[in-house]
């Protein structure tokens, strides 16, 4: 059996409020290719050595509309993500973001919400998520709308 190995690649994190690339809104993927496939497993190395709870496509430099986001303590790539549904029921919790490095900030979410994506076979999926797992996609989904925490900031 012959065994072939991918190497990973751990990718440049882009940091910083103002950076136009962070601002940018992303463009929806008409399909999952090998090369998005790649770049989905790049972005999960990457999340790893950072330590961090999701990674979206800006904050490498690219602009297609994935992200990978930590759902039942598992990362999960979430392709052409787009929310349709979110609870009235607010929660106020402390985020992070990798691409603004020691900013701990208050931001409401939704806590709970329904999630329509493409997973990493290009299949269909629509999923229900609450508390941890919402926030992240949450948190996800505004980096692909090209929005931060730091726009969420209460005066």
């Amino acid at each position: 059996m012959i065994h072939t190995h991918i190497a990973l690649a751990v990718l440049t994190i882009l940091t910083g409020a103002q950076n136009p690339v962070l601002r940018k809104k992303t463009e929806h993927i008409p399909q999952v290719t090998k090369e998005i496939k790649k770049l989905l497993k790049d972005m999960e190395a990457t999340t790893k050595s950072a330590d961090g709870g999701g990674l979206a496509a800006p904050q490498i430099g690219r602009s297609e509309r994935v992200c990978i986001s930590m759902i039942n303590g598992k990362l999960t790539p979430l392709i052409n993500p787009e929310i349709t549904w979110k609870s009235k029921e607010i929660d106020i919790q402390q985020e992070g973001c990798l691409s603004l490095p020691g900013l701990w900030l208050d931001v409401p979410r939704s806590k709970e919400l329904t999630l329509t994506y493409l997973d990493e076979k290009g299949q269909a999926q629509e999923r229900k998520f609450s508390e941890w797992d919402a926030r992240v996609v949450q948190h996800e989904i505004d980096h692909l709308d090209g929005v931060l925490i730091v726009d969420y900031q209460i005066s």
